[in-house]
């Protein structure tokens, strides 16, 4: 049989392991050197978790004097009173008398998610609509605005990351290490990224500075999850959690995953380089937006087989910005209905309005306003429009929730905020 060929030599493992066991390996050695400016990886994880504590975020936000501590006074406070609509109230209202006899499979539930939440009063904005129309909160939310800009925003990042607790979502952020800062010769600007040579990139040294950039923000924000664009980063990543720091990732749609063989060759290294108890810091796949049901159902498969389907999550963009990036309409929230019966841990990812909504707008949602500085957007007069575009991916989410529901099906909303 051909196939009997495909079995891997235990000598090639052995190979594989002599090579990043050797202690004159550049590649390897490099990274253990930024690693050492920040400590042990027991030393790493401690700075992270006490960075993190809810008490400590808001504490910096007080000592700053941010606006942002009273927006998230009011939230904790909404949050407790149990303001947002709960889910079984939810599933009444859409459903009424309706409501499936043998219940939902929370089992299979699908996570809502949003991208981008570029600025932490859009979040209070979101807030209240969903609190004054009975809406739902995402369970995920993404983040792609430029790190050191947001960081000396009124504690901008410090705000987003004691909103995710409050909430209770996972969110991600990313990092500024990347292509878009000129060093990648295969662009002209970021209206070019979106679709040739490799996508954003991370040319030479870049993936050695994302690594201190993350461990600095990891270190000194807590923050573990962020976007991952570029195979060497990905490589990177599973070095510094297999090392024992507890940092984790998603794959972008930059990545351009678009069929089962891709999906199986990033999915086998996740299982390559897992811990002793299977653990990857693998936690999100974005594939591309050309994949069909078949690509994800297979997706899922090699997932199960691999026994990463609790670990990680298949991320899906059910929309897109309405510009500069897919052709429209794109709208593929009918395919997720037929996939949330049968694939579990899928996330349903809103990066724009329902096409039919975008084209009402006089400045429909883009891609390219990611790579905007806040200062030019203000001095544009463009803030209110981009907000609007928010909401309209919020509308978007709410859209999926109600669809599912209405077919039995289950979602992750916000679960701090949305009681059962």
């Amino acid at each position: 049989m051909y196939r009997d060929k495909l079995k891997i030599d235990p000598l090639r493992l052995d190979e594989i392991n002599d090579f990043l066991m050797d202690r004159n390996n550049p590649l390897i050695s490099e990274i253990t050197r930024i690693v050492g400016k920040y400590g042990t990886p027991e030393e790493i994880n401690r700075q992270a978790r006490e960075a993190r504590q809810l008490s400590s975020l808001l504490g910096r936000l007080e000592r700053m004097d941010s606006p942002y501590l009273k927006d998230l006074e009011w939230l904790m406070g909404e949050r407790d009173r149990q303001a947002f609509i709960g889910i079984s109230d939810y599933r009444q209202k859409v459903m009424g008398d309706q409501l499936p006899v043998s219940g939902f499979d929370e089992a299979k539930a699908v996570t809502l998610e949003i991208s981008a939440l570029q600025y932490f009063p859009w979040l209070m904005t979101e807030a209240k609509q969903a609190i004054e129309q009975q809406e739902i909160m995402p369970g995920r939310f993404i983040r792609v605005r430029k790190m050191k800009e947001q960081e000396q925003d009124h504690g901008d990042t410090l705000a987003i990351a004691a909103a995710m607790q409050i909430v209770g979502a996972s969110y991600v952020e990313t990092m500024d290490t990347k292509g878009t800062d000129g060093s990648n010769v295969h662009l002209g600007g970021p209206e070019t990224i979106t679709g040739y040579f490799g996508g954003i990139g991370q040319p030479n040294e870049h993936p050695i500075q994302w690594i201190d950039e993350l461990l600095y923000y990891y270190t000194r924000y807590g923050i573990e999850q962020v976007l991952n664009i570029n195979p060497g980063t990905v490589f990177i990543a599973y070095m510094l959690h297999k090392m024992g720091i507890d940092i984790s990732f998603k794959i972008s749609v930059f990545m351009g995953n678009d069929n089962p063989y891709s999906v199986l060759w990033t999915l086998l290294m996740a299982k390559l380089f897992s811990r002793e108890d299977g653990s990857t810091p693998l936690v999100g796949f974005n594939l591309s937006n050309s994949v069909d049901n078949r690509t994800i159902e297979l997706s899922s498969l090699i997932r199960q087989q691999l026994d990463l389907e609790n670990n990680v999550r298949i991320e899906h963009h059910i929309t897109e910005t309405y510009q500069a990036i897919v052709r429209q309409p794109y709208n593929r929230r009918e395919e997720l209905l037929e996939l949330a019966r049968t694939v579990p841990n899928i996330a349903a990812k809103h990066e724009g309005g329902d096409p039919e909504v975008e084209e009402t707008r006089e400045s429909p949602s883009s891609i390219l306003h990611y790579f905007r500085d806040k200062a030019e957007i203000l001095e544009s007069g463009d803030m209110k429009n981009l907000e609007q575009n928010y909401l309209d991916k919020h509308e978007a989410v709410n859209r999926t929730a109600r669809a599912l529901t209405e077919k039995g099906l289950a979602f992750i909303g916000a679960k701090a905020l949305h009681h059962r």
